[in-house]
């Protein structure tokens, strides 16, 4: 397991740094121009992200087709690159709904070092983007970890809840729905501990198991403040 997420790291990071495509608007335009519109009456949910969210759909695939979620993660990816990217993957495809998960990422400085008040604007720029389009905000607290074994050292487990501190506080602020996924996966040492991680940072079946309720639970929240 932590061999594939390894090489799918590796090979979508290297495209998504690409100067030619630093979003990775690649990763999805394909799938994004052979949906159809939204049926009647149907809301369509988008999972913005990074490889937590991509390597969810590896994991259990039948937690997306079940629920016709949409899933748009791609691995290694910053908040910087998901905002950018936020237009095609999520507001051209008439979501109605969009669960974030970002700013791991930025946190192992996969694109250079950034403060978490810059990561925390990155998120709020695609609040607002998804406000002025119509779409419900579900935001997701980041998961646990205490190294990244991709970049090693940078002790990320504090710097991890002060983030998830930020963004709570947003989150009350504005009235957002806020998923705490950080509170039902955290050990004593704010890590992911075995049973929820093979690696200590990507979540395992079960782990995403763990998840599952909780974003259901967020979904349903922002669903009822739809009109279809």
């Amino acid at each position: 397991m932590r061999l594939t997420l390894l090489l799918l790291f590796i090979g979508t990071t290297a495209l998504s740094q690409n100067t030619q495509d630093w979003p990775n608007f690649a990763k999805y335009a394909a799938d994004n121009a052979a949906l159809p519109a939204p049926k009647p009456g149907k809301a369509r949910i988008v999972f913005m992200g990074d490889s937590i969210t991509e390597g969810w759909l590896a994991t259990d695939g039948a937690f997306f087709t079940t629920n016709g979620y949409f899933d748009r993660g791609i691995s290694g990816q910053t908040t910087s690159q998901m905002l950018l990217r936020f237009r095609p993957d999520v507001i051209a495809l008439d979501a109605k709904v969009v669960v974030i998960l970002a700013g791991t990422n930025d946190i192992a400085e996969n694109t250079g070092p950034i403060s978490h008040e810059a990561i925390l604007g990155n998120i709020q720029s695609m609040v607002e983007l998804a406000k002025a389009n119509g779409i419900q905000v579900v935001l997701c607290t980041l998961v646990p970890a205490t190294d990244f074994w991709w970049r090693k050292g940078l002790q990320p487990g504090p710097k991890i809840v002060a983030f998830n501190t930020m963004l709570k506080a947003y989150a009350e602020k504005e009235g957002l729905i806020l998923v705490d996924y950080h509170k039902a996966l955290a050990n004593a040492d704010d890590g992911l501990g075995p049973e929820y991680a093979d690696d200590g940072v990507h979540p395992n079946l079960a782990g995403y198991k763990v998840m599952e309720p909780l974003v259901q639970e967020g979904i349903r929240k922002a669903l009822k403040k739809i009109k279809l």
